[in-house]
């Protein structure tokens, strides 16, 4: 599956020692275009986390696989990143009041009335 969005925030690192070895996992919840914009919350997993270097505000698609999982008698469900994307430069985009700078030409007049 193929989800495009900004990166809206990234959660804290997370690490730990496992069976085979220290681990790390980085959280981040990427926002949805659209009129009825969706956050979800994506995890990736190992060298993925310093491969990426993500920032909050950068445009990605990203590829990830869900997968759900019993502990219990309750099911934990993660999305986990396994590619990302950067669709664009990133950063903060202009405030929807602002313009962008447009020259005119004082020389001349071409407005019909």
């Amino acid at each position: 599956m193929e989800v495009k969005g900004r990166v809206a925030q990234l959660l804290p690192l997370t690490t730990g020692m496992g069976k085979k070895g220290p681990w790390k996992k980085q959280e981040f919840i990427l926002e949805t275009p659209g009129q009825y914009p969706k956050k979800i919350c994506l995890s990736i997993w190992g060298d993925k986390v310093d491969q990426y270097n993500l920032a909050v505000g950068e445009l990605i698609s990203v590829a990830v696989d869900l997968e759900s999982r019993e502990y219990n008698g309750r099911w934990y469900t993660e999305a986990r990143a396994w590619k990302i994307e950067k669709t664009s430069g990133g950063g903060t985009p202009p405030p929807p009041d602002e313009e962008p700078f447009m020259a005119s030409n004082t020389a001349t007049d071409d407005l019909p009335f």
